[in-house]
């Protein structure tokens, strides 16, 4: 990757769709969340420390440590940008197919971009893939299996990476699909599989890496793992469409009986996976550098 670390989170924005998203979903997991932006802030907020030589000496290990790629940092973050990349190309083909449905005119759409559910519950998936392998590769394990992925995202998942399965839970699961959207993933595993799959840029991309010949069975039992976990927060915070478009409906205008539009929206307009992403990669990597600096 082009980018430095410094770079990436000096760019990373202090307040635009993105951040005012994760702000307003919050609630799900509270506390959880701070937006820290900027590479010297983030080492500030990261270690304690406040002398700047000290900064300093942490700033330089950190870049060296991201620029070595066997390291993984620069591989986590190929896959947290991966799917926000994609994503804009979803939200558009979701957006257009969801205008087919309540248009009569303009029907002829759904023939030429796939249903919306189905994409969704493709995202989905491809998204709990390549966050099993970011964190594969941040901590320099081998591709872990679903079951050991799971265990790791029951016990050790906190700050922004918390953030972001939540996120994942409310922007691609609930709200798109509705209260039954765990169902609907799997019933489109089932019964669509590699067809469904193989339509979705984000499957090329990432198939090669995906351990196992059978790539549809690994992201079928990735999913299923992860089903638990997804349903235990749901059921944990009552977590409803209604009650993540209540939060996020004070800058988004859209009637609540258009989740769905809300939904494609936020899918082409936001990457909060990348900047999640970005700040997850940072912490790890900057906690590594402040021992070894």
């Amino acid at each position: 990757m082009s980018d430095s670390i410094k770079e990436l989170l000096d760019e990373l924005p202090s307040n635009n769709l993105t951040v005012k998203t994760l702000n307003a979903l919050d609630f799900v997991v509270p506390g959880q969340w701070e937006n820290i932006v900027g590479f010297n802030q983030t080492i500030e907020v990261i270690t304690g420390e406040s002398d700047a030589d000290r900064i300093l000496d942490i700033g330089n290990k950190a870049i060296e440590l991201y620029n070595d790629a066997d390291n993984g940092y620069q591989g986590a973050m190929w896959y947290y940008n991966l799917v926000d990349n994609v994503d804009g190309a979803l939200g558009t083909a979701a957006m257009a197919s969801k205008i087919g449905e309540k248009i009569g005119f303009l029907s002829f759409l759904d023939r030429i971009t796939p249903k919306a559910d189905t994409t969704q519950s493709v995202d989905l998936c491809l998204k709990i893939v390549a966050e099993l392998i970011a964190y594969s590769k941040l901590n320099g394990l081998p591709i872990l299996n679903p079951g050991e992925f799971v265990t790791s995202l029951s016990e050790e998942y906190t700050g922004p990476s918390l953030m972001r399965m939540a996120t994942l839970v409310c922007l691609d699961g609930l709200l798109p699909l509705g209260p039954d959207f765990l169902q609907k993933v799997q019933t489109t595993l089932e019964e669509q599989g590699e067809g469904a799959l193989a339509k979705n840029p984000a499957f090329g991309a990432i198939s090669d890496t995906i351990p196992e010949d059978d790539k549809v069975g690994f992201i079928a039992n990735t999913f299923g793992a992860v089903q638990g976990w997804m349903d235990n927060l749901v059921g944990s915070v009552g977590l409803t469409p209604e009650s993540i478009f209540n939060s996020i409906g004070g800058f988004i205008e859209f009637s609540d009986d258009s989740l769905d539009f809300v939904a494609a929206f936020l899918d082409k307009t936001t990457n909060y996976f990348q900047h999640t992403g970005t700040q997850t990669v940072a912490r790890k990597l900057i906690e590594r550098a402040a021992e070894e600096a």
